[in-house]
């Protein structure tokens, strides 16, 4: 009973540990890319990139997250 208590812990903290990270990476980039955007148009579709690649942080946090899971039971 205790191991599953353990599993779901360490699950839940590869998971919100990860967005944690996330959000801390695109707060930086988003200030940085309004800024950029605000002095030159043309750099919408590169900001919009650069704010949507730390999403790839979460995800990879889901999926050691189900692997944990998986690998318990």
């Amino acid at each position: 009973m205790a191991e599953a208590g353990l599993i779901a812990i360490g699950a839940s903290l590869a998971f919100g540990l990860s967005a944690i990270a996330t959000a801390i990476a695109e707060k930086q980039i988003g200030a940085a890319a309004v800024g950029a955007m605000a002095e030159k148009e043309e750099l919408f579709g590169k900001g919009l990139i650069l704010t949507v690649i730390p999403e790839t942080i979460v995800i990879f946090g889901l999926v050691v997250a189900i692997l944990i899971i998986g690998m318990a039971g």
